[in-house]
């Protein structure tokens, strides 16, 4: 088996261009700092893990808790002097927590490559292994910096999209983890009284802000798609593609409440895109239709999912935090109620897919 050459910038008898040896010596070493960096981040958090589960199963489980508190205080100043403030007693207490929290090695290990400790520690505060392994998946697959992980959380990207999947049936055609509802378009800074055209332009404006709000997958295909059928032109507003799904998906923005004949609209667009623009190894288009609000009764009502057809409300002025915190968690409580009556109902076997991260088995959390 041959040996790879080295890539060669310098021919021989030749003078040396010393700036593209620069150039070529600098990506050499830029590419294995950054694995270099990686690497250690991993063997990082992960130290901080065994640390964290050693103190928590040894010093404090059972009877010993009340006594192992004492002796963590005194373990973290030994631990300090010898190798230095990372191990104060408040860090070494999020070790024991982040141990707690993410029992399982076989999740921590994977994110461990992709999220710092700075990372795992907003993840701390969050209240279900859910929502925390939501937010450490989007961190991961997105390349989410801390702060924008943090704005992430304190947007309720998880929740919104919980409320989403409430909306959809045992026969659904949208998948599961794919819209949210609401959406926060306060970034394209809308003045009063736009009107539909103002919010597109305003979209296209800051495209990658609309992206990062709709979430990993989504690239943009075309404003305002042609479709033309027995002479007559119909316009769609948005285009998008799905990668990870295979999909096209048509957005369509509507200023005030939605009303049932926005189904209609929609059908033809996914009917006309299926038939004219769908490739062979892509799936089935959907749709997202997004209005200024949404009467969550009547979209459950016409069980528009089933045709592939999701319906969301888009807020363009953030409310401040604590009203944004109650709406959103009313809006969820209702979204959940209403889900688990459709439970109840003869014959109904929805049953939602969670495939976001690794579910662990009961005997996984284990070293």
């Amino acid at each position: 088996m041959s040996k790879k050459k080295p890539e060669t910038v310098l021919q021989k008898n030749t003078q040396i261009d010393i700036t593209l040896l620069f150039e070529h010596i600098t990506k050499i070493i830029e590419k294995r700092k950054i694995k270099a960096g990686a690497y250690a981040n991993r063997e990082i958090t992960l130290m901080y893990w065994e640390v964290g589960r050693y103190i928590g199963s040894v010093l404090l489980s059972g009877e010993r808790a009340e006594y192992g508190k004492q002796i963590v205080s005194t373990l973290s100043t030994q631990l300090v002097g010898r190798y230095g403030k990372v191990f104060e007693l408040r860090n070494l207490r999020r070790m024991v927590q982040f141990a707690e929290l993410f029992p399982n090695i076989e999740i921590v290990s994977p994110l461990a490559t992709q999220l710092s400790w700075s990372h795992f520690i907003e993840l701390l505060s969050l209240e279900t292994d859910k929502a925390r392994l939501y937010y450490a998946n989007e961190a991961s697959s997105r390349n989410l910096g801390v702060r924008e992980l943090r704005n992430q959380i304190s947007r309720k990207a998880y929740e919104r999209q919980e409320i989403a999947n409430a909306a959809l049936t045992e026969k659904s055609a949208v998948p599961f983890n794919v819209f949210k509802d609401p959406y926060l378009l306060d970034v394209l800074d809308l003045k009063e009284n736009f009107m539909e055209a103002d919010l597109e332009k305003a979209v296209l404006l800051e495209l990658e802000k609309f992206i990062l709000e709709f979430g990993h997958g989504f690239t943009f295909v075309e404003r305002q798609k042609r479709m033309t059928m027995d002479g007559d032109d119909f316009t769609l507003d948005l285009l998008f593609y799905h990668r990870d799904l295979k999909r096209l998906v048509a957005i369509e923005l509507k200023i005030g409440k939605f009303i049932p004949q926005y189904e209609g609209q929609m059908k033809f667009y996914l009917k006309w895109l299926n038939k004219y623009e769908r490739r062979e190894d892509e799936n089935e288009p959907i749709g997202l239709i997004l209005c200024t609000k949404a009467s969550r009764n009547q979209i459950e009502l016409m069980e528009l999912d089933k045709s592939g057809i999701a319906v969301a409300e888009y807020w363009t002025k953030l409310p401040p935090k604590a009203e944004f915190e109650r709406k959103i968690k009313e809006i969820l409580t209702e979204a959940q109620e209403r889900l688990e009556r459709r439970k109840l109902l003869p014959g109904n076997k929805t049953k939602k897919q969670l495939n976001y991260y690794y579910e662990p088995k009961d005997d996984d959390t284990e070293l």
